[in-house]
């Protein structure tokens, strides 16, 4: 008896739905991350890429705890010198609330290629419409 070992077309991708509305910011992106690289499943390999599909709706609902709509600094650099440029969580909630779920998952994810990889199976909207409905996705709650 041996171990079986997944190869990349015996890979089965699901899709998942979470609706990020009162939802707190980390556990729902420990749970996406979770999903995204597979570890739910039985056939579980760090070095191979067996994660499902996970697609994040109302994003601009999801919730900060304690002071962080106030404090938190989002900072990107424009790769200039000087060019650090760093914006408050209200501002980026109120401009683009898909980055404050993007990046809380993407920094949850392996700084590898494979991590990218993972990365692109997240669809982040900000409103409770998406246009994935052809690939059935099943809802998932996060408690």
């Amino acid at each position: 008896m041996s171990t079986q070992f997944p190869s990349k077309p015996a890979i089965t991708r699901e899709w998942h739905v979470i609706d990020a509305n009162d939802v707190v910011l980390g556990k729902l992106a420990s749970k996406a991350a979770f999903l995204l690289m597979g570890k739910h499943k039985p056939t579980f390999t760090p070095f191979i890429d067996t994660g499902d599909h996970v697609v994040v709706v109302n994003a601009a609902k999801v919730k900060l705890t304690g002071r962080k709509d106030e404090q938190k600094i989002y900072r990107s650099f424009t790769g200039y010198p000087g060019g650090l440029v760093e914006t408050g969580a209200k501002k980026v909630r109120a401009v683009r609330p898909q980055r404050m779920i993007e990046d809380a998952i993407f920094g949850m994810l392996p700084k590898t290629k494979m991590g990218k990889q993972m990365y692109r199976k997240l669809k982040v909207y900000a409103g409770d419409k998406h246009p994935h409905q052809a690939q059935m996705p099943k809802a998932l709650a996060v408690a």
